[in-house]
Order: structure tokens, then C-alpha cells, then sequence
């Protein structure tokens, strides 16, 4: 990466209104220089230069190196080059995190496709909509989760639709865990999609030596990345390969100096590769040359343990709910963790209890960041050599400016709470199709509105202390009451519908559906079934409960913030 300092009088000129300058850890530069930042697509190509015989990832105790990772994802590249897609067309995936992931995830960036993450969760309703949205014309779908095309209807519209095994890229043992997934497990649904193609057979036709060198630009898109965003309306966020790019760039500036580009580096990588946490992520270590251990199901917590079990790791990246979940296990102090030297945590915020459990576990203080899909996502973090958890998000990275705002837009004062607002070169390029969205989204002078209540201390560290929107936070996915009130009226024993997140110990915040029935006879296990038909795992309510009115305004609006003052009042978190 290539950084820089700005010239002094512009340090000093930016230091009233970017305190968190003169706070930053000795050697970490100021500004990164975005112009020079290259795509995705040279990064990872400098990365396999590089590093080419070290492992890259790692899977069920199979691994992968860096080399055999750049020639599996050209192979891809080739092949979708060779059923006619290129440059600018979109290529949805839909798996958890399997060996076949990062290599399906560069080859279509080498391609110069953009890639379209889907939550191999959804339903058929939410993975409808997001195909059409989005108009991805091809699918790298896991096995486990191609009923789900199927039943969609979509499937038609897909060419090449890609059907990956759980053991693709995994030799022999990759065979018997197919077997085992397929015919013991029975975790493959029955699904009929007579024109897919096998994963195994795409990376043969026409191989890595049919792939012909695309000219991607940094202004070309390399994400659709879904979000709600600010208003509820599922949305993706299009993050340019210069966002992403620079994200990788900014965090190397943060963090690179703390990360020794050592072939004993081991990271394990539970949170899923569709999450845009995770994703960058995954591309900044692979910059840092480090093993990445693919987790396939870290809820599947005994599972995970045992592969910890198996690893001398040096560096952990989770949400909350994953570091109380393996603290609270009972094996988990079969773990080693002597080699483990940080410890990352986003995507919601951190509980004091668990930042401090897992000290005292490992020896290592959670590092706590903040960021969005709409920020590529990294917007701040703690220092690296933190001795304690500090319930902060940290300082703005660099090159990233941070202001607090009151209604208006208007810039508050030090220590007082407002909507956080970000500007810099990781900031998403729009809404796809979406110009007005866009356009609400953002200031008069170019900073985007998180939705986030926040404070700024002196120092410049910023403090969340609450949400604007009426976002959902379950276990660091966003749930947005919108799309779940719209499911509710679906069902035709319904006659309104609100929905509000209320605190759980597991997942941090978990839903909540208020309901005035239009049939007498609606039971909450119907509702529930409905919302199951409808709706991933994580977006369904947990609690349902009967009213005979929902409060509202006088021009009928629903009014959540009264629903929830009722509802936090009465009732104790945990539930």
C-alpha cells in the first residue's frame, strides 16, 4: 500500500476539526493516498506474486496456498468469460464459507464482473428480490441451498447457474465430506435444476489457461452489497473497487505496522465471507499474506471449538455474540491462545462483560471497530495495542473524516450527541438505481448519514449511543421493521403489524411483532410459520404478541418509538 503524510499546515489547519490526528499510534500515517490505491483484482494478483507457496486458506484441515488460490479463481474467471460474461455484468454467490468461496469471489472480480453477495439463508422471497434488484445474470449457489433457487422461480434467468459442494477443492477428503454432507447428514434438500453445471466442471471448461486479462478500472463496481441502509428498503450499496481498495489501504496503514508479513500468521475467518465485515476483511489478510481458517458453521459452536483445538492462531474476527458464545463454552479452555495476538470485533456493538470474559480467556483485549456496507465498511477503530477494552469505536481511520451533526446537518460542538456522519475514499458510489435514496442519504457537503446517534470526545474518539433509524441489530445482521411488517400484512388473517428490536442476551437485539388481527382465529404459531416461509432465520420475530390498536399518528403513521418505550419499560433484556 502506498501512504502518505499531508504537508504540516494542512495537519494543522485539519487538527480543530480532526482531534483524533494528534491521538493516532506513533507511525500510523494520516492519509493514505487514494489515487495510487489500485482494484481488488491487482491486489489479490500481488498477493499471489507474493506469496504463491505459503497456505492461503485453510478447511477442514485441507489447505489451499496463494498460488493454487490465484489459478482456481482464474480458472473461474475463464469460465464465465467463456459463457460470455465480462465486464460490468453482475454474478450473485450463495454459500457460507467453503473452501470454493474466495477463489468463486476473485475469479468473478478477475473477470470484471461485479460480485452479488446473497445470505445462503433466504427464502426464495428475499432471494427473488435480490436477483432482480440487482439483475445478476449467473449464480455460484452451494448445494445445500439450490432448493431455495429452485422454488424462487428464478432460476431460468441464470446462465450459468453453479451448483458448489461443501468438499469442492478439498481432494479427497473434500469427497467424503460431500458424501457424509449429502447421505448421512441429509443437509442437502432435493432440488431439480437440470441445466446447473457443477462446480468442478466449471473450473475444467476452458481451465486458468483459457482466461484472457480484463482492464478493470478502479471506477468499476466490484460489490452490489445489500443493505437497508437508512430506510428500511433493501438496497445495495455500490462499492467501487477503489472503496474497497482503499478500505484495504486505510486499515493496512492502521494496522500493517502491528502485522509482521510472517508465514506463521493464522487467521480464523468465522464470520461468513457474504457479510461485508468479513469480506474486507478477507482481502486485507489475504494483502497480509495470512492463512485465513474457513469457518463453514460457527453456530455450530462445539464444531468450531474443536477446530480452534486444532489451530495455533494468531488472530480472531467476530461480533459479539460469537466471543460470548465460545467463551461460555465449556471446552473452551482446551484452546490455545498463547499465539493469539488480536482480536477484532464489529458488526455490533461490543458488551463490556464478554470484552472482559474473553481477557480473561486469552490474555487479549477485544479491539472494537465501526462500519457499514455502505463504508466498504471500516470507518473507525481502536489502536492495536490497547490494554483494555474501551467501549469506544475508536478514531476515524485515515483518511477518514467523522462529524457529528444535529437535525439539520448542521456540525455540533465536541461532546455533544448527534447523527455521525462519515466522508472519505472507502464511502459507497450510490444505491444501485437508486438516485434519490442516495441523495437522502447524503449531506450538502458530501458526508453520509449513518443513521447513528454518537459522541465525539475530545480526543476524537466517538462513542454510539444510540440509532436514528429503526434498524434491528441481530447478532451484527441488519433487520429492518419495514420488510418484516410487509411480510406480516402478507398473511391474510393480518390486519396491521409493527415491529421493534428488543434487547436479548444471545444476539444483542432480537424482533419483536405487535399484531391486530383481522381473523379472530390467528395464532402466533401461524405467524410464526409464516414468517418462516418468508423470512431468513435471523429476521423472524421472537416474541409475537396480540393488540387490539397500534399507536400512531393522527395521519396514521406507526409509531415504533412509542411501541418501544411501552415495550422497554415492561420488559427486562433477555428476551
Amino acid at each position: 500500500m502506498t501512504d502518505r503524510e499531508p504537508p504540516a499546515d494542512d495537519v494543522a489547519d485539519a487538527g480543530a476539526q480532526r482531534p483524533w490526528l494528534a491521538h493516532y499510534p506513533a507511525g500510523t500515517p494520516h492519509e493514505i493516498d487514494a489515487d495510487a490505491v489500485g482494484t481488488l483484482v491487482s491486489l489479490f494478483d500481488d498477493a499471489v506474486a507474493r506469496f504463491g507457496p505459503r497456505s492461503a486458506f485453510r478447511s477442514f484441515g485441507k489447505s489451499l496456498t496463494f498460488a493454487e488460490t490465484g489459478e482456481r479463481a482464474q480458472s473461474v474467471a475463464a469460465f464465465l468469460q467463456s459463457r460470455g460474461l465480462g465486464r460490468g455484468d453482475r454474478v450473485a454467490i450463495m454459500a457460507p464459507n467453503v473452501m470454493a468461496y474466495p477463489a468463486i469471489l476473485f475469479g468473478i472480480l478477475k473477470a470484471g464482473c461485479t460480485v452479488v453477495n446473497i445470505n445462503p439463508l433466504y427464502t426464495p422471497r428475499e432471494f427473488s428480490a435480490q436477483i432482480r434488484d440487482s439483475g445478476a445474470r449467473a449464480l455460484f449457489v452451494l448445494e445445500n441451498f439450490a432448493h431455495t433457487v429452485e422454488t424462487s422461480g428464478e432460476a431460468a434467468s441464470l446462465d450459468p447457474l453453479v451448483i458448489v459442494k461443501p468438499g469442492d477443492l478439498l481432494g479427497l477428503k473434500g469427497a467424503v465430506i460431500n458424501l457424509v454432507s449429502r447421505h448421512i447428514k441429509k443437509a442437502v434438500p432435493a432440488f431439480t435444476l437440470p441445466q446447473a453445471i457443477a462446480f468442478s466442471k466449471a473450473l475444467a471448461k476452458p481451465g486458468s489457461s483459457g482466461f484472457k486479462p480484463v482492464a478493470i478500472d478502479r471506477e468499476d463496481i466490484a460489490f452490489l452489497q445489500y443493505t437497508g441502509g437508512t430506510t428500511g428498503a433493501a438496497k445495495g450499496a455500490t462499492l467501487l473497487h477503489r472503496n474497497v481498495a482503499a478500505n484495504v489501504a486505510q486499515l493496512d496503514g492502521w494496522m500493517g505496522r502491528r502485522i509482521e508479513l510472517r508465514d506463521d500468521n493464522v487467521m480464523i475467518t468465522a464470520l461468513p465471507l457474504y457479510h461485508i465485515f468479513s469480506l474486507t476483511a478477507c482481502c486485507l489478510f489475504f494483502h497480509f499474506g495470512t492463512t485465513q481458517v474457513l469457518i463453514a458453521n460457527p453456530r455450530d459452536i462445539p464444531g468450531f471449538v474443536k477446530t480452534l483445538k486444532g489451530e495455533k492462531f494468531t488472530c480472531t474476527v467476530g461480533v459479539n455474540t460469537l466471543y460470548n458464545a465460545l467463551a461460555n463454552h465449556p471446552a473452551i479452555g482446551e484452546v490455545d491462545f498463547s499465539r493469539l495476538n488480536l482480536c477484532v470485533s464489529g458488526g455490533m456493538a461490543t458488551q463490556k462483560g464478554v470484552a472482559a470474559r474473553w481477557k480473561e480467556l486469552t490474555g487479549r483485549p477485544i479491539i472494537e471497530g465501526y462500519g457499514l456496507s455502505e463504508t466498504s465498511p471500516v470507518v473507525s477503530a481502536n489502536p492495536l495495542d490497547l490494554d483494555e477494552f474501551s467501549g469506544t469505536i475508536g478514531f476515524p481511520l485515515p483518511s477518514t473524516d467523522v462529524s457529528i451533526r444535529d437535525p439539520d446537518g448542521a456540525p455540533l460542538p465536541i461532546g455533544a450527541e448527534g447523527e455521525l456522519c462519515v466522508r472519505g475514499p472507502q464511502v459507497m458510489a450510490g444505491y444501485w438505481n437508486r438516485p434519490e435514496e442516495t441523495a437522502l442519504a447524503m449531506t450538502a457537503d458530501g458526508f453520509f448519514r449513518t443513521g447513528d446517534m454518537a459522541v465525539m470526545l475530545p480526543d476524537g474518539q466517538v462513542r454510539i449511543v444510540d440509532r436514528i433509524k429503526d434498524m434491528i441489530l441481530v447478532s451484527g445482521f441488519n433487520v429492518y421493521p419495514n420488510e418484516i411488517e410487509d411480510v406480516l400484512a402478507m398473511h391474510p388473517k393480518v390486519q396491521e403489524a409493527a415491529v421493534i428490536g428488543v434487547p436479548d442476551d444471545h444476539s444483542g437485539e432480537a424482533v419483536a411483532a405487535f399484531i391486530v388481527k383481522k381473523d379472530q382465529s390467528l395464532t402466533a404459531e401461524e405467524i410464526s410459520e409464516h414468517c418462516k416461509a418468508n423470512l431468513a432465520p435471523y429476521k423472524r420475530p421472537r416474541r409475537i404478541e396480540f393488540r387490539e390498536s397500534l399507536p400512531k399518528t393522527n395521519v396514521g403513521k406507526m409509531l415504533r418509538r412509542e411501541l418501544r418505550a411501552e415495550i422497554l419499560g415492561e420488559a427486562p433484556a433477555g428476551g
